[in-house]
C-alpha cells in the first residue's frame, strides 16, 4: 500500500509539473531563448554532477560550451523530476492560511519580515520594518529585543508562507519579492572566510535556511521568474550552505539535531549535487549519534525543556519519513530512531494537562503543558499537541495509550493515573484522572550541570510545582519572558529565572546555587501517593520536599531545610492570576485562598513547629515571550539557627468555598533523615501521613 501511495503521488506530481510548466511558459518563447554564458553563475557546474542520470542533455550542452542552455536543461530536469519526494510538503493541494497571507503581504510592505513573537503592532500582527532609506537593514534590532530576534531574522522563516501564497494565488509578486530580498541578504551577509559567527552564519541559522530552501525550490521552480539565471545562483548558494554545515559541526546540543536534519534533507532531496552523498551521510551519522546521546534514560531530552523535547522528536520523525519516501536514494543507512523515542513520546503524554481532551474554549487555563524552564507554552496548542500525538501513534502503533492521546480519547486505553516519575531528569506527575475535572500536580526537581548561567535553558527552581484542578492552574510556573542577550540587558530574563518567583524554598530570598535534584522515593501508600525529592540548594542548606496526594483529592507538602545555614528560610508560593476578590493572601494564617465564582477554588495553609511569618508580594507570570501578567505571591518565613532544621507543612485543598475550609497540621515525630510523620486535619477529619525513606 505504501508503494502504491508513492506511485500515485509521483504520477500526480508529474501531471502537476507538466501542467504548471505549460501555464508558466504559455505565450512566450522562453524555451527557445538562449543567452551568453556570463548570464548564469557558472559555478553551478562545479557543484552539480552532470553524470547523474537524467542530466545527459545538460552535460552535452555544457561540453559544447553552452552554459546558459546547460543550466536551462538542468532546471528543466528538476521541473520534470518525480523520483525524489519531500514528504513535508504537498504540491497537489497547497493551502495558505490567513496567517500565511498576512506574513506574505507584510513582507511586501516596507520590508516587514515576520520574526516570531516580535511585533511593531501585536494587535495587527505587524512585524517591524527593516526599511532604512529604501534599503534593507539586516542588522536591525527592535528596542529591548534579545538575541533571538537577530537569530530568527536570519533563518528566513517568512519565506515559506510567502511561497505558499504564491502557489495558491499564482501572483508572481511573491517570488519576485523572495528573489530580491534573498539576493540582498546574500550581498549584505557574505559567508565568513573562516568559521561561524553568532548570527548570520551560526549553525542553527544556516541549518534552518537549508530546510527552508528545500521547500522553496519545489514551491517556486515552475515560475517564469525562476529563470536559469536565478536557478544557477540559488543552487550555488544552496551547495555553499550545505558544505558550510559539514565543515562546521556544532559542538553539542539540540542544534546538532537541526544541523543533521538539514544535511540529510539536502543530500536526499538533491542527490544530483557532487557533495550530496557527503551531506546525506554526515546528516544521518549525526542524527544516529545524537538520538542516543540527547535523550536521557527516562526518555526526557537532556535540555530538560519540553519545547526542545517535542521539537527534537519531530525532527527525528520527519527524517524517518524522508528516508522511507526516498529509500532508493538513502539505501541501507540506518534511520529507524523509534527505539530511542518511545519513552520520549510518553514523556509528552504524561506532561499533558487533562483539558487537552476538551475544546480550549471550555478551559479556564488555555495552555496544555507546564511552563518549566524555557518551555514556550503558547507554542503547544491543542492542535499542535495532537499533531505530535498522531505522529507518536504512527511510530508506536502498539501503544494504546498514545492512540488514546492521538484520538482525543475516542479510541485506545486511558493512560494510567498512578504516580509517574522521570527520575533521571527530575520530573514527577501525580494525578487522579484524565478528564476535564481531574487534578494533576507536576513537580520539577531537575538534575543539571549548569542551572545558574543566564543563557541556560534551565531555571533556578528546583522543587517547584504546578497544580492543575478542574481546568485551572492554581500555581503556574513563572515562564520564560525573554531569551538571553549577549552583552546586553538580561534583567527581564533574569527576573523570571529567580528562585523566589517559583514555588520552592529559598535562603534569605537568594537564588539557589546548585541544581542537582535527587529522587528519594516515589510510591503509593494505601490511598496516598507519595513523592520525595531533595536538592542541595546552597552549600549549607539542603531542600527536601515530600508530596502527599491524599485520597487522590488534596496535597500535603512537607518541606525541610537541612544544614548548618543560619538565617531566614522562605517557602515561596506564586499564585494564579485573579482580581483582589478572587485571589486572597492571608498573612495572619500563613496562606491564601481563591474565591472564583465558578466554585473551583483552592485553600492553602502552612504550619510549622517553629514560629512563622508571612509576607505578601506582587509577582508576574509569562506564558509567551515578551508578554507578562500580574499575579499575587507570598513567602512563609522562619528564622533558622545553625543547629535547627527548618520544617514546614503546607496543605493545598481544592474546595468550592476555600475561604471556609478549616485546617491544622502538626509533625508527630522529630526531624529524621529517614523519613517524616505528621497529622493533618481538614474540616474535622484527621489524616495520619508518613513516609519512610
Amino acid at each position: 500500500m505504501k508503494y502504491f501511495i508513492y506511485a500515485l503521488v509521483t504520477f500526480t506530481l508529474l501531471s502537476c509539473n507538466k501542467e504548471q510548466i505549460k501555464k508558466s511558459t504559455s505565450g512566450s518563447k522562453d524555451s527557445e531563448i538562449t543567452k551568453p554564458n556570463t548570464a548564469i553563475n557558472s559555478k553551478l557546474f562545479e557543484v552539480i554532477n552532470l553524470d547523474y542520470p537524467g542530466l545527459e542533455k545538460a552535460k552535452a550542452l555544457y561540453e559544447a560550451d553552452k552554459y546558459y542552455d546547460a543550466a536551462k536543461a538542468v532546471l528543466e530536469y528538476y521541473r520534470m523530476r518525480t523520483n525524489v519526494v519531500n514528504p513535508n510538503i504537498s504540491l497537489i493541494n497547497v493551502t495558505a492560511t490567513e496567517d500565511d497571507k498576512l506574513k506574505a503581504d507584510y513582507a511586501l510592505d516596507n520590508y516587514r519580515f515576520f520574526v516570531n513573537n516580535y511585533y511593531e503592532d501585536a494587535a495587527k500582527k505587524m512585524p517591524y520594518s527593516l526599511n532604512n532609506a529604501g534599503k534593507i537593514n539586516w542588522a536591525f534590532v527592535p528596542k529591548g529585543a534579545d538575541d533571538e530576534y537577530q537569530k530568527q531574522l536570519h533563518r528566513h522563516q517568512w519565506f515559506v508562507p510567502q511561497a505558499k501564497v504564491y502557489r495558491t494565488s499564482k501572483d508572481e509578486k511573491y517570488i519576485q519579492s523572495w528573489i530580491s530580498v534573498y539576493k540582498d541578504w546574500l550581498a549584505q551577509n557574505p559567508m565568513p572566510a573562516t568559521g561561524t559567527n553568532n548570527t548570520t552564519w551560526w549553525q542553527l541559522q544556516v541549518a534552518e535556511r537549508v530546510s527552508v530552501q528545500t521547500q522553496l525550490f519545489d514551491y517556486y521552480k515552475n515560475s517564469i521568474n525562476f529563470t536559469p539565471e536565478w536557478f544557477s545562483e540559488f543552487m550555488v548558494q544552496f551547495a555553499a550552505h550545505a558544505d558550510f554545515l559539514v565543515k562546521y559541526p556544532y559542538p553539542d546540543g539540540n542544534i546538532l539535531i537541526s544541523q543533521g536534519s538539514s544535511l540529510a534533507y539536502a543530500g536526499v532531496l538533491f542527490p544530483e549535487f557532487k557533495n550530496a552523498s557527503e551531506w546525506m551521510n554526515t546528516g544521518f551519522q549525526t542524527l544516529s549519534a545524537e538520538v542516543q546521546k540527547q535523550f536521557l534514560s527516562d526518555g526526557m531530552h537532556f535540555e530538560l525543556d519540553l519545547s526542545y523535547h517535542i521539537a527534537a522528536i519531530a525532527d527525528f520523525y520527519e527524517i524517518m519519513k524522508l528516508a522511507d519516501a526516498n529509500r532508493q536514494i538513502v539505501g541501507s543507512i540506518g534511520t529507524n530512531f523509534s527505539q530511542y523515542l518511545h519513552k520520549a513520546a510518553q514523556v509528552v503524554m504524561h506532561f499533558t494537562y487533562p483539558h487537552y481532551f476538551v475544546a480550549s474554549s471550555s478551559s479556564l487555563y488555555p495552555y496544555y503543558v507546564p511552563g518549566f524552564n524555557d518551555t514556550r507554552q503558547n507554542s503547544w496548542t491543542r492542535s499542535v499537541l495532537n499533531k505530535n500525538f498522531v505522529r507518536y501513534n504512527e511510530m508506536f502503533p502498539d501503544d494504546s495509550e498514545l492512540l488514546y492521546m492521538s484520538t482525543y480519547g475516542k479510541r485506545g486505553t486511558v493512560p494510567s493515573s498512578a504516580p509517574k516519575a522521570f527520575s533521571t531528569s527530575g520530573y514527577y506527575m501525580l494525578r487522579n484522572g484524565w478528564d476535564k475535572n481531574s487534578t494533576m500536580m507536576v513537580l520539577s526537581n531537575n538534575y543539571t550541570n549548569d542551572p545558574i548561567s543566564s543563557w541556560s535553558h534551565n531555571q533556578l527552581d528546583n522543587g517547584t510545582f504546578e497544580l492543575y484542578h478542574k481546568g485551572r492552574n492554581f500555581f503556574p510556573d513563572a515562564g520564560v519572558y525573554a531569551y538571553y542577550t549577549t552583552g546586553g540587558d538580561n534583567s527581564a530574563r533574569n527576573w523570571y529565572r529567580q528562585t523566589k518567583v517559583h514555588n520552592t524554598m529559598t535562603l534569605g530570598g537568594a537564588n539557589i546555587t546548585t541544581g542537582k535534584g535527587k529522587s528519594l522515593l516515589v510510591t503509593s501508600n494505601g490511598q496516598t501517593d507519595i513523592v520525595a525529592t531533595e536538592n542541595q540548594a546552597y552549600s549549607n542548606l539542603k531542600h527536601r520536599r515530600y508530596v502527599f496526594f491524599v485520597n487522590k483529592t488534596f496535597f500535603v507538602l512537607v518541606d525541610e531545610g537541612i544544614g548548618s545555614a543560619a538565617g531566614t528560610v522562605n517557602l515561596n508560593f506564586n499564585l494564579c492570576e485573579g482580581t483582589d476578590s478572587e485571589v486572597n493572601v492571608t498573612t495572619d494564617k500563613n496562606g491564601a485562598y481563591t474565591s472564583f465564582t465558578d466554585n473551583n477554588n483552592m485553600a492553602i495553609r502552612t504550619f510549622s513547629d517553629l514560629a512563622l511569618s508571612t509576607t505578601a508580594s506582587s509577582s508576574k507570570v509569562s506564558y509567551a515571550l515578551n508578554v507578562e501578567a500580574a499575579r499575587k505571591a507570598y513567602s512563609v518565613n522562619m528564622t533558622k539557627s545553625a543547629g535547627q532544621t527548618a520544617r514546614y507543612i503546607t496543605v493545598l485543598y481544592p474546595s468550592n468555598q476555600a475561604s471556609a475550609v478549616q485546617m491544622n497540621a502538626v509533625f508527630t515525630q522529630p526531624f529524621s533523615e529517614n523519613g517524616v510523620a505528621l497529622e493533618v486535619t481538614v474540616d474535622g477529619v484527621k489524616y495520619n501521613l508518613n513516609c519512610n525513606l
